[in-house]
């Protein structure tokens, strides 16, 4: 049993080890990944599926609409639509104030309003009196909230897995998330293989860690 004097004497790199290790006997009780690779595959193929048939609707669209076209519905669909708009601010406000993890998934979806909101003001009001003006909200509150809200995700969304590779023993620098592994399975291979391996690199090769983490 380590007590804590034990622990503070350990290098970096015995540390490292010492955490990647714990988390490989925590991980080896975990139930196997096959049945979550399965569903992997299954939504992969549902979006490939969902990429094609939209493609291919986006092209039967553009060739078969009219261009100028009279709807019923206007107040209704846009008073919805900026209810939904409202419901998003508040949700994230909520998260922020509560501090919780869902505040990613709002701002995400946040954004995605803002967005489309921005479109739609600006390509709706196109050769009417309103167009000017919707182009002035989208440039100058509905893109720069977005944008807001999508770099605040990106920057929690970097500092959690920040936390969670420091707690797998890895001091390095985050890499772009666009090449960061889902938490929890690589391509193919569980999480406690991956750790296991990284271990195992880190106790062949101590000194070059030591010389990464001092450089």
């Amino acid at each position: 049993m380590f007590d804590e004097q034990e622990l503070r004497s350990l290098s970096p790199a015995d540390r490292r080890i010492l955490m990647r290790a714990l988390a490989v006997i925590d991980a080896a009780d975990l139930p196997s990944g096959h049945a979550g690779e399965r569903r992997r595959h299954f939504t992969l193929a549902a979006i490939i599926v969902c990429c094609v048939c939209l493609a291919a609707w986006i092209g039967l669209l553009a060739a078969t609409l009219p261009r100028h076209y009279t709807t019923g519905g206007w107040r209704g669909a846009w008073v919805g639509f900026d209810i939904f708009e409202l419901a998003a601010f508040a949700a994230t406000g909520w998260a922020l104030w509560r501090r919780r993890q869902i505040l990613i998934a709002c701002l995400v979806v946040l954004a995605t309003l803002l967005c489309c909101d921005a479109w739609f003001d600006v390509a709706l009001d196109a050769r009417t009196s309103g167009f000017w003006l919707s182009v002035l909200s989208a440039v100058l509150v509905e893109l720069p909230l977005a944008a807001a809200a999508i770099v605040l995700a990106r920057r929690l969304l970097r500092s959690t897995m920040a936390l969670v590779r420091r707690y797998q023993g890895d001091t390095g620098p985050l890499p772009p998330l666009r090449e960061i592994a889902l938490v929890g399975s690589t391509v193919g291979r569980p999480l406690h293989h991956v750790l296991a391996q990284n271990a195992d690199n880190i106790a062949s090769h101590p000194g070059e860690n030591e010389t990464a983490e001092t450089g």
